[in-house]
């Protein structure tokens, strides 16, 4: 990656980075939880994610109840 992408302070860069995390999961944790909505199991939410099942059960699971989400059994 060339630098002229970066902020010249590393410090700039790095929180941009971190800001960038922090948004990818809030779409993550949006798409999941659309998916589920709308009648997805966690095999084809895992794999539309590249991650194995368990990594998006495990990761999702506690959210989507506390959020009232009816989750299939698979």
């Amino acid at each position: 990656m060339s630098d002229d992408v970066l902020p010249r302070d590393p410090g700039d860069a790095l929180a941009s980075v971190a800001a960038l995390r922090r948004l990818a999961d809030q779409l993550e944790d949006a798409a999941v939880e659309q998916a589920m909505r709308a009648g997805w199991g966690w095999p084809r939410v895992a794999e539309a994610l590249g991650v194995t099942r368990q990594a998006v059960h495990k990761k999702h699971f506690k959210r989507l109840v506390a959020a009232g989400v009816t989750l299939r059994r698979r």
